[in-house]
């Protein structure tokens, strides 16, 4: 029972949570559609609701004064209000911005038909006596606000056009922009609107009287640009005329530089080429000079080799010699050492039988003893002999390896002392076909010779020929200058000497095969070479 009646109260109050809530829905559709709101570029305006307004008042004399009134229509600018659908009714007007275009056909003050193009920017003006006019007027027809407004500024505009000339109002635009809005401005406010903006876009006409307006000034301009133009042509060409003289000119210049240039280049070349001759000649002055310094060199290379070897051989002799006398005095030595001990073993002996014989060990004893002292003394006499004779064998050799080096040194001196003139000559006659040689080698760069003149029987040859012979004599007479030689006696000399030296060897030779020679002890060393030289 408990259970069953608190169902129904659960029932009971969720039916009047609905039926609130369906309550609310209703009224707040009731508000929805009875509360109006305008946008920001909108006005409400309300009939059948009285408002209170203040108006102006001009009185007979003249002068205004405000009262207060009221007003069939209620209106609300960028607000809202509660709105009674039964007994009221609302409109919605926009306070927008319009653009109003037009084209109108004038006649102007010198009678000329214009077509004049414009542009105004009108609205509704947003203070409620504006809205109050317009909404009197335009609620109902909204487009017919473009339309009005048309009509009034073309009837201005053509009124104005009358009183002025194409050239004033092509000149004072601006003027006649805002003479036509003050003009309508006052039309408009009438009608509840506001002119914001009007601009005249273009002013034109079908004869082209306009355009012939300006003709003279276009023409003198035209001239006026042709005459500068050419102007300009003809600095631009005398600025290249004398860009060219001077480039001419610049020209000259350099072609002038450059061929002295060249010619210094020539004379520097030319003085180049001959510096190189000058010291390619000298290279191989100086090559000849080398030769001859390397041949002198190897003259007295020669000379000392020989010196040399005869200074060896002295040296080997002698250490030979002191060889054989360390061994003889080795030998002495031994024999001395081996006389000793026999004396040695002879005292031992004899001190032996000594002591056999002798009555006691005292006796024996002293014979030992002095036998001991002898061998003593006489192995010592011994050794210092063997000594003393090395000693006089090393000095021997020393002596003997220095007499032979003053002895080589003294023959080297006095070869070169005794034969300075034929050393000279000598190496002059080694060194002359190497001179001879660099001097054909100027004949052998040449590839043909031709003989003017002359008989002809030797040819070139025979010049060639002519031309050796002066030069080998211009070089004998060069050294005979220089150093006092006659090389040509020199070379005769020589040649004579040579035939009589190789005749008596002839004949020495015959008179050795006819005699038998000596033999030699195979101790003794050979003689020493005699130094000489050719």
């Amino acid at each position: 029972m408990e259970f069953a009646g608190l169902v129904g109260i659960l029932v009971l109050v969720g039916i009047g949570v609905v039926i609130v809530i369906v309550v609310a829905l209703i009224a707040l559709l009731l508000a929805r559609s009875w509360i109006k709101v305008a946008r920001a570029d909108e006005a409400l305006v309300i009939s059948g609701r009285k408002q209170k307004v203040q108006r102006a008042v001009i009185a007979a004399d003249g002068s205004s004064r405000s009262e207060m009134s009221e007003s069939p229509v209620t209106v609300i600018v960028n607000g809202k209000s509660l709105v009674n659908p039964i007994t009221q009714r609302h409109e919605i007007i926009s306070l927008r911005s319009r653009q109003v275009s037009l084209n109108a056909e004038a006649q102007s003050l010198d009678n000329v038909t214009l077509n004049v193009d414009g542009v105004a920017i009108v609205k509704i003006g947003s203070d409620p006596l504006y809205v109050r006019r317009a909404a009197e007027r335009f609620a109902s027809q909204d487009k017919a606000i473009e339309q009005f407004t048309t009509e009034q500024l073309e009837g201005a505009l053509r009124g104005i056009v009358a009183t002025l000339s194409v050239v004033e109002l092509m000149r004072e635009r601006k003027k006649f922009s805002d003479q036509i809005a003050a003009d309508v401005s006052q039309e408009l406010a009438e009608q509840g609107l506001i002119l914001d903006s009007f601009q005249i876009k273009g002013i034109t006409d079908k004869v082209g009287y306009i355009q012939s307006l300006g003709a003279p000034e276009i023409q003198a301009k035209r001239q006026a640009a042709e005459i500068a133009q050419t102007n300009a042509d003809r600095a631009i060409n005398q600025k290249n005329i004398a860009n060219q003289e001077a480039n001419l000119i610049e020209q000259t210049a350099l072609d002038t530089n450059t061929a002295n240039a060249d010619a210094g280049v020539g004379r520097a070349r030319a003085e180049a080429e001959q510096a190189e001759q000058l010291a390619r000649a000298q290279a191989e002055q100086a090559v000849l000079q080398q030769q001859a310094e390397n041949k002198q060199a190897q003259l007295d290379a020669d000379v000392k080799r020989v010196a040399d070897a005869q200074r060896y051989e002295a040296e080997t002799r002698a250490q030979a010699e002191l060889y054989t006398r360390e061994k003889a005095a080795e030998a002495a030595a031994i024999e001395q050492v081996k006389q000793a001990e026999a004396r040695t073993r002879i005292a031992e002996q004899q001190a032996q039988a000594d002591k056999a014989r002798a009555d006691g060990e005292a006796a024996a004893a002293v014979a030992k003893a002095t036998g001991e002292a002898d061998a003593l003394r006489a192995q010592a006499e011994a050794e210092a002999e063997a000594r003393r004779l090395r000693a006089n064998a090393e000095a021997d050799a020393i002596r003997a390896e220095g007499e032979a080096r003053a002895a080589a040194v003294e023959a080297e001196a006095k070869a070169i002392a005794s034969n300075q003139d034929a050393f000279l000559s000598q190496r002059v006659i080694e060194v002359l076909p190497t001179i001879m040689g660099e001097f054909s080698k100027g004949y052998a760069a040449i590839g043909n010779v031709s003989i003017i003149g002359g008989s002809g029987e030797d040819g070139a040859s025979g010049v060639i020929g002519g031309d050796s012979a002066k030069a080998l004599k211009s070089v004998f007479d060069s050294v005979s200058s220089a150093t006092g030689l006659d090389l040509a006696a020199i070379i005769q000399g020589q040649a004579v000497g040579r035939g009589i030296g190789e005749g008596v060897a002839q004949a020495a030779t015959t008179a050795t095969t006819a005699t038998t020679p000596p033999k030699r002890t195979p101790d003794a060393a050979p003689p020493p070479p005699p130094a000489s030289v050719e």
